[in-house]
């Protein structure tokens, strides 16, 4: 159902000057958040470029794909266990393990496998551009995640949306013609799974998890209940096109590390801060449209592309604009505990 984000009602306390309609705390924090979701797409962008450097180099998607939480998984474990954190993660996969099981497959699993299969066969500015749809998904989505206040659609995010994919739109209208119909369909279809997978399986394991879990210990969490579906497709992999080759392991131990590590930690952390308020919540995964300016950018300077035009100048105007609109709609609204 679509409706407006509540707008705080309440006056100012006697004595006090007239306050905004957001405490000075939760303001800061939306803000923080915003800011590490910027960073975290900075760091996501890296991925749509190396995994298509595998792609041109002759590596196998399916090890691209699996690789990253294979080499991701001892990481964490270390990083948590020096934390002293391992036990609560034992102890939460134990209590729930089918919820944990089904939807760390769907955040990682049906995320990563198909950016990783499209890559076969369309260009990484593509997959970039295309991926912004998840900006839509985790909103259109929350009706169908949660049976509380959550379960709205904000209108002013929605909108806000609508012009940051204008914006994508405008980026990518000049390369549509020439990639041709089967590489929009090989790269858009998988794409859009991965899409609306990401944030539904960032959600519900945020309400699994319940609290209970900090972001390294989540993310740990999901990387094992997922082991099953990245070993099975490593299998197929070894199977069809045998064993990676070095270049292929060095550039997916980066992508693993800047992407599967560092990029997913900032942004659970930047969602977690906000999981209370939906319209927040849909700023925050809104920066994740910045990847298509990020990776336009990357591959300037690492593969040497042609600057874009001044149509796609413009489709980056529009999505800077687009996360303006739904950052300010989100900090006009008054968060529910």
């Amino acid at each position: 159902m679509l409706r407006r984000p509540v707008l705080a009602t309440a006056g100012p306390a006697r004595g006090t000057p007239a306050a905004a309609s957001v405490a000075p705390g939760p303001r800061i924090a939306f803000l923080t958040a915003l800011g590490i979701g910027l960073l975290a797409a900075l760091l996501f962008s890296t991925s749509f470029v190396l995994n298509r450097s595998v792609q041109v180099g002759g590596g196998a998607w399916e090890w691209t794909a699996s690789l990253r939480y294979l080499m991701t998984l001892p990481l964490l474990a270390a990083i948590v266990a020096a934390r002293g954190g391992i036990a609560p993660v034992f102890a939460a996969l134990r209590a729930r393990p089918l919820a944990w099981l089904g939807w760390s497959t769907v955040g990682f699993g049906l995320f990563y496998a198909p950016l990783a299969f499209a890559v076969t066969s369309s260009p990484g500015w593509l997959l970039a551009g295309v991926w912004q749809l998840t900006i839509l998904a985790g909103i259109l989505l929350a009706p169908l995640l949660y049976r509380d206040h959550r379960a709205v659609v904000p209108r002013r995010a929605v909108a806000g949306a609508v012009v940051v994919l204008g914006g994508v739109a405008l980026t990518q209208a000049e390369h549509v013609g020439a990639v041709g119909a089967h590489a929009l369909a090989a790269g858009v279809l998988p794409v859009l799974v991965a899409a609306c997978a990401y944030p539904a399986g960032n959600r519900k394991t945020m309400e699994v998890a319940d609290g209970r879990l900090d972001t390294w210990q989540r993310i740990l969490a999901m990387t094992i209940a997922s082991l099953p579906f990245w070993l099975v497709l490593a299998s197929l992999g070894l199977a069809r096109a045998g064993t990676p080759g070095i270049d292929q392991l060095t550039q997916c131990a980066i992508v693993a590390i800047v992407g599967g590590l560092l990029a997913t930690a900032l942004f659970f952390a930047a969602t977690a801060r906000v999981r209370q308020h939906p319209a927040r919540l849909a700023a925050v995964e809104a920066t994740q449209s910045c990847e298509v300016v990020f990776a336009a950018l990357l591959e300037i300077a690492v593969l040497g592309i042609a600057l874009p035009s001044a149509t796609a100048w413009t489709g980056v105007g529009l999505i800077v604009a687009g996360i303006a609109w739904a950052s300010l709609a989100a900090a006009v609204g008054r968060p529910r505990p």
